[in-house]
């Protein structure tokens, strides 16, 4: 599949070969509709909190006598139904997090990269360097591509001067490609992005296969497949004596870990709900964790040594 590459004037740069197991990939729209929604709640932070009538001032004495005064009978003025009291039922703080495992999130912005392709809604530049980093330099390139509506701007790692550029232009964002997600893919109509970033694209999400596919079907089978190739020629040489270690693939979710139901909470309100993002934790910033205590990390080390993957500075 190959796509044209355009320069900062909007004159034709040539084309590029991309890969269709990252371009020409089916669109599974339930899976994107998923993938965005829990990006959507991962977003909230779920804060929200209004008192009881356990909470509000007052309400030492009952406002009226019990009887004989014709009006019905209160007890305090905490009630919610007096002005000032407590609220019923009002919201309090919460998680809204949603469990999104990375082959569905790998395979949703890979249908919305493909959809955009096959819409022609994806515009390659040969590069994006700016002298001065002012909003005119950038007005200046959308209009030679003839860019009027929404544009979401990739570019391979971060430019300054381009977030300085676009930050006063309306509909316009810019992104590292090593963020790029499926929500920002879908609330901009154009993605404009360097072929530098393509190529980092196709290194990060792409599969084993590079070159021209004649059945989409097929490329669909190289985006979720495991690799088996790739990771066989990264997989190190075992002797007998030496133990099995346990893969990033292979490692259990941390609700597996068999955890007490006050330490995952802690975890899971800690928004720490993924293996590697655990292990990458030093014991200081583990304990500085609301709530946590010796006595839950020793909990959670030992679960951790049984599974051979204890961090060294835990030691």
């Amino acid at each position: 599949m190959k796509l044209q590459i355009k320069n900062t004037r909007g004159e034709n740069a040539g084309d590029l070969d991309v890969r269709e197991d990252v371009f020409n990939v089916p669109v599974k729209s339930a899976l994107v509709h998923q993938v965005m929604v829990g990006q959507l709640a991962n977003k909230r932070q779920g804060t929200a909190k209004t008192k009881t009538r356990s909470e509000v001032s007052g309400g030492g004495a009952k406002p009226r006598p019990q009887k004989h005064t014709g009006s019905s009978r209160q007890g305090s003025t905490r009630s919610p139904i007096w002005v000032g009291g407590g609220r019923a039922f009002g919201p309090t703080p919460r998680s809204y997090r949603k469990r999104t495992p990375k082959k569905m999130r790998r395979l949703a912005l890979l249908s919305v990269l493909s959809d955009k392709a096959r819409q022609s809604d994806v515009l390659l530049l040969d590069s994006l360097e700016l002298k001065e980093g002012k909003t005119k330099e950038i007005v200046s390139i959308l209009s030679a591509l003839n860019v009027s509506g929404s544009a979401l701007i990739v570019t391979d790692g971060p430019n300054k001067k381009l977030v300085q550029s676009a930050g006063n232009v309306g509909n316009v964002r810019t992104l590292p490609v090593q963020v790029l997600n499926t929500l920002d893919l879908l609330n901009k109509k154009q993605l404009i992005i360097t072929v530098d970033a393509v190529k980092r694209i196709e290194e990060i999400w792409g599969g084993v296969y590079k070159g021209d596919r004649d059945s989409a079907e097929t490329a669909e089978t190289l985006v979720e497949d495991n690799w088996v190739e790739e990771q066989a020629a990264e997989e190190p040489q075992i002797t007998e004596n030496d133990e099995d270690p346990i893969s990033e693939s292979d490692q259990p979710a941390i609700s597996d870990l068999g955890l007490s139901t006050r330490t995952g909470n802690l975890l899971s309100q800690a928004e720490i709900t993924e293996m590697d993002d655990l292990i990458n934790l030093s014991k200081s910033e583990l304990l500085n964790i609301s709530g946590f205590g010796e006595k839950s990390y020793l909990e959670v080390r030992e679960k951790l040594e049984n599974l051979n993957i204890l961090p060294t500075d835990w030691e």
